[in-house]
C-alpha cells in the first residue's frame, strides 16, 4: 500500500487531540482589534472544536481513519 498523502494546508489549520477532537483557530483575530469587543477577542483566543461530518473529512485529509 502506498503511503497516505496529508493535505499540507489542512495540517497547518487544524490539530487533532489525543481523544480525536479536531481543533481550529478562529478567524478575524489577527488585526483591527480596536473595533472588536473584548469578549469577542477573548472568545477568538481559545480554539474551536469541529463536529460532525466536516470533522471526519478533515481527519481523512490528515491521514487519520
Amino acid at each position: 500500500m502506498p503511503k497516505k498523502k496529508i493535505k499540507r494546508s489542512v495540517s497547518r489549520r487544524f490539530k487533532i487531540t489525543k481523544t480525536g477532537k479536531v481543533l481550529f483557530s478562529h478567524q478575524y483575530g489577527g488585526h483591527k482589534k480596536i473595533n472588536k469587543s473584548r469578549s469577542r477577542i477573548r472568545r477568538q483566543k481559545e480554539p474551536g472544536v469541529l463536529k460532525g461530518k466536516f470533522s471526519k473529512k478533515i481527519k481523512r485529509m490528515l491521514g487519520e481513519g
